[in-house]
């Protein structure tokens, strides 16, 4: 359990950084190479790099260098931890609703029932 924590905590850091989500959202459409993703945006490329290995180390890229060209694939795989924990939270918070709605809708009944009955 602590083993899937911190897998998921690291790709969870690796995507609160809005360049590295849309790099990850290019990598959605398929693989590209370093240059290709770094175009669109305006930082230096080693600090584009920064990014990318961020990306990679948690496990939510993976890179291969053929020559002198780095390319990016997606490793969805790792986002699913993400999907994973995001239906167990769903499923916790539309638990925690529904006991609340039915406590709030019987209290409700109560003081209805409550109200009619003579004194």
């Amino acid at each position: 359990m602590a083993h899937y924590r911190d897998d998921l905590d690291a790709v969870l850091l690796a995507l609160a950084d809005p360049t590295r989500r849309r790099i990850v959202r290019r990598l959605g459409r398929g693989p590209a190479s370093v240059g290709e993703l770094a175009r669109p945006f305006e930082m230096t490329l080693p600090s584009f790099m920064k990014h990318v290995r961020t990306l990679e180390s948690s496990g939510v890229i993976r890179t291969s260098k053929t020559g002198r060209v780095r390319s990016c694939v997606l490793n969805r795989d790792r986002l699913a931890l993400v999907d994973d924990w995001l239906a167990e939270q769903r499923e916790l918070w539309s638990d925690r609703t529904d006991r609340l709605e039915a406590f709030v809708t019987d209290r409700h009944a109560d003081r209805a029932t409550e109200q009619k009955e003579p004194s």
